[in-house]
């Protein structure tokens, strides 16, 4: 069994727009995906790494989010932050979420199926000795445009905003912080991005390399995508007597020194 994971804050606040009607009535992380709540495939996933506490920051729609997740789920104990009248941000999220997370937690967006070793990437992070985490996914331009200078260890650059010549990187979906991190930035500014933009720049940045594209549900093509993925994920882990999550673990050996696991396996959906 895989070591236990820190807390987990999932930011699932957000209204979802691109998605047009789909999010009329319901809040993005509980439309459905290969037959269930995407929330549902997230969480069963982070269970299986060793997770044992998240903190849901919800926004739009958000009792509805609580309603049907409830405070456990797949052996998750599930706390909850509420942004209140008005949108918080991401950041404002994490730091209102924060005195229930602990001096260090793991951060991803509640849209997003990530495929990398969450316990591996937490670990290096320890060892790293830096306040922050951010995973990584070489992208030279394929699956959005590049906004990360990765030196193999420390993310040194990162403009979500503004790329600049020489990015190869993008940031993969999976970060890290604790209170010094969150303090690296008094900034008014309510977006996380910002926040990693200052720790890079002060060379604060633990850079974990991921070596499989991510899904995610933003956009009705992407949520096609990640649909068509999780679906066929299920059926092999149906055919092999396994859930979507161990047949995960089953094909996870990830190298020693501090990149993600590849799933060779799955090649054919990486694309």
């Amino acid at each position: 069994m895989p070591e236990g994971l820190p807390p987990i804050c999932i930011l699932a606040g957000g209204s979802g727009t691109r998605l047009g009607s789909k999010v009329r009535d319901t809040p993005k992380p509980l439309l459905e995906v290969a037959g269930e709540p995407f929330l549902h495939h997230q969480l069963r996933l982070l269970a299986r790494y060793g997770a044992r506490e998240v903190v849901l920051c919800v926004g739009y729609l958000g009792e509805q989010i609580e309603q049907r997740i409830g405070p456990e789920r797949f052996g998750l104990r599930i706390a909850y932050s509420h942004d209140g009248a008005r949108p918080l941000g991401t950041l404002g999220a994490v730091r209102q979420a924060a005195p229930q997370l602990g001096s260090r937690f793991l951060v991803l967006y509640g849209d997003t199926y990530l495929r990398i070793d969450y316990a591996a990437a937490a670990r290096a992070w320890v060892l790293s000795g830096r306040p922050a985490l951010m995973t990584v996914l070489r992208n030279e331009g394929r699956w959005d445009v590049s906004n990360v200078r990765f030196d193999g260890r420390l993310v040194t650059a990162y403009d979500k905003r503004d790329p600049v010549p020489g990015m190869e990187w993008i940031d993969h979906g999976l970060g890290g912080l604790g209170p010094a991190a969150l303090e690296a930035s008094m900034s008014p500014s309510a977006n996380l991005a910002d926040l990693y933009h200052e720790l890079a720049r002060r060379r604060s940045l633990f850079g974990f390399a991921a070596s499989e594209r991510f899904y995610e549900i933003g956009t009705p093509t992407a949520l096609a995508e990640a649909s068509e993925f999780l679906a066929r994920l299920n059926q092999l882990g149906t055919a092999c007597g396994h859930r979507v999550a161990d047949t995960l673990m089953l094909s996870n050996r990830a190298p020693r020194g501090g990149s993600g696991s590849a799933y060779g396996w799955l090649g054919s959906g990486a694309g």
